[in-house]
């Protein structure tokens, strides 16, 4: 008899498919039942609520700052200097041709425009824009005030025209790709650049008679690139296959490079139309391509210690800070404050932290140009101050914090300065002179946040005071912000300054570090833009201030001119009654 025998492995190894299929379907059948079941969103409330927090972004916002940033601040100190009258302007649409660069050109060109004018007033923007087809609420409107004689347009002198007018792809590329096989392992490694040209060309034209001025134009190019590396591994190990890739990018936006050709552009094209040096503001050591990323790189070899010294050194130095406070102390109420101060008065967003926009704007006054064209330390190292002094340059008038003036070993503040200027035209050299009834038009600027109290004193005796008033109470002037007096871009200003008797009239401004309103005398607490009893001189009101702020710093400016009676219009002869003709 013959017996068969089993094998127990093999009844195994038939058992283990079935019991894979039977696992299988249970698993089908669990999942088939609980998408039967309606689902509790309940359940989820612990991860939605997080939702509120996870759509908020991770970074604080920063302001749009290009490589031509302080030159447009310097083209405006240098057109307050000339003292250029407010020039009316407009621009058209801007077309990008090539479809390829989405960026609003025209809106750039006002933010140029606007900061070229905080200080000088040189330019005011007329939104003289009308789009048929994307009729907006403000078009609108116009449109029924206009038709109904309730709204005027004041017309532009001049308008800017322009065009992105082309952008060549990949005008220069470089690939490089490499691979090793073996039996058990593949390698692959790849490597590529590109290189895009941008072009903008910008025209300013006379807007009377809509023609382009002869040589006012501008085309500039900027190239923008991009780059990418990448490792590719794969291999085995016994029957089970392993990859993996590891790569790195970079690519220049063409945001910020248009903003730099749009900033390079409107330099060039008022320049040009104001008759300034403006090459000079193009020279600034700040519009070197490389500036932010040495300055980042500086940034993070001096870590937090070092990045404190240096922006307290800075700041203390500029007047932010009392000397001896230490900036290390983020907790320190003052520290915050005069950082957030700071940041304000350089076109930044308040934080009141100290990050890298702000050590860049308080330490890019301390960088200049070797011989070779690189950039370097000037005062300063990486790990702290070393006691050198900042060099002199020839711009250095037309820029609110002056390097010569700066160091960063100083012991004492720069002083506090009040830039105050008559608007009304007058040719150079000749003193100001109004006629009794004419209107006055003055202006001031403090070089630092500052309280600052303005006065007008007439040649009869009386003094009140101009600002702070009831339209605008407040006192504190943020630094390098331009004080109208009056405020003539305002429909209603708080009041019109006439030239009152003949003889001489003044305008001075003071200027404090606290407010000191509630220490001056009764009189002077009064409302503003009233004659002020007991005060016929502007003398006497700063003995005032200066008893007020005892050992504190007063900052004063005056201006002066003289008021003539006015001229006697000439009598127009009244036409004679023609006699009749003789009766025959």
């Amino acid at each position: 008899m013959s017996k068969t025998l089993k094998n127990p492995q093999r009844n195994n190894a038939a058992r283990r498919p079935r019991l894979f299929t039977w696992l299988a379907c249970a698993v089908s059948v669990a999942l088939l039942s609980a998408c039967a079941t309606p689902l509790d969103p309940r359940k989820d409330a612990e991860l939605q609520d997080a939702a509120y927090s996870a759509d908020r972004p991770v970074v604080r916002p920063i302001r749009s700052i290009s490589s031509f940033s302080d030159s447009l601040m310097c083209m405006d100190h240098m057109l307050r200097a000339a003292q250029l009258p407010t020039t009316l302007i407009t621009s058209k649409q801007f077309i990008d041709y090539s479809t390829r660069v989405p960026v609003a050109v025209k809106e750039m060109v006002i933010t140029s425009l606007s900061q070229m004018s905080r200080l000088s007033n040189a330019f005011r923007f007329v939104d003289y824009e009308v789009d048929i087809v994307r009729q907006d609420t403000v078009q609108n409107l116009t449109t029924i005030l206009l038709n109904n004689n309730q709204m005027q347009l004041q017309r532009p002198a001049l308008y800017i025209s322009g065009a992105v007018t082309f952008v060549d792809q990949n005008v220069v590329s470089n690939r490089f790709d490499a691979g090793l096989s073996g039996a058990r392992i593949d390698l692959g490694y790849s490597q590529s650049r590109t290189a895009t040209i941008i072009g903008l060309e910008m025209h300013l034209g006379d807007f009377r008679t809509r023609t382009l001025i002869p040589g006012l134009d501008s085309a500039n190019e900027v190239v923008i690139g991009g780059g990418s590396r990448g490792l590719d591994v794969a291999g085995r190990i016994g029957t089970y296959g392993v990859n993996f890739n590891v790569g790195r990018d970079y690519a220049i936006g063409a945001g910020g490079a248009t903003r730099t050709l749009v900033d390079l552009a409107t330099i060039e094209l008022v320049g040009k139309w104001a008759r300034v040096p403006y090459w000079q503001c193009l020279t600034l050591d700040q519009t070197h391509p490389d500036f932010q990323r040495q300055m980042r790189d500086w940034y993070n070899d001096s870590g937090g210690v070092a990045q404190a010294k240096l922006v307290q050194s800075s700041l203390t130095a500029q007047g932010y800070l009392a000397p001896g406070t230490e900036l290390m102390d983020m907790d320190s109420r003052s520290a915050r404050e005069a950082l957030a101060q700071f940041q304000v008065d350089n076109g930044m967003v308040p934080s009141g932290t100290l990050n890298f926009p702000t050590y860049e704007r308080a330490m890019r006054h301390f960088v200049t140009l070797d011989s070779g064209g690189k950039l370097r330390q000037v005062g300063w190292t990486a790990s702290g101050a070393n006691g050198g002094a900042a060099e002199g340059k020839s711009y250095v008038g037309y820029l609110p914090v002056k390097p010569r003036d700066v160091s960063l070993t100083a012991q004492t503040a720069l002083t506090r300065e009040i830039d105050m200027q008559i608007e009304n035209p007058f040719p150079p050299g000749v003193a100001p002179t109004f006629e009794v009834g004419e209107q006055v038009f003055a202006s001031a600027t403090v070089s630092r946040t500052s309280h600052m109290y303005c006065y007008f004193g007439d040649s009869g005796g009386g003094v009140m005071r101009l600002t702070p008033n009831n339209v605008n109470p407040h006192s504190l002037v943020s630094a390098n912000q331009t004080l109208r007096l009056p405020d003539w871009l305002v429909p209603n200003p708080a009041f019109i300054m006439d030239a009152a008797l003949p003889g001489m009239e003044r305008l001075a401004c003071f200027a404090t570090e606290e407010d000191v309103m509630a220490k001056l005398p009764a009189p002077l607490q009064g409302p503003g833009v009233v004659t002020i009893p007991g005060y016929k001189s502007l003398d006497e009101v700063e003995e005032a201030f200066r008893r007020a702020v005892g050992t504190a710093p007063l900052t004063k400016s005056e201006l002066t001119w003289r008021v003539t009676p006015k001229k006697p219009q000439p009598v127009q002869q009244q036409p004679t009654a023609a006699k009749p003709a003789p009766k025959a």
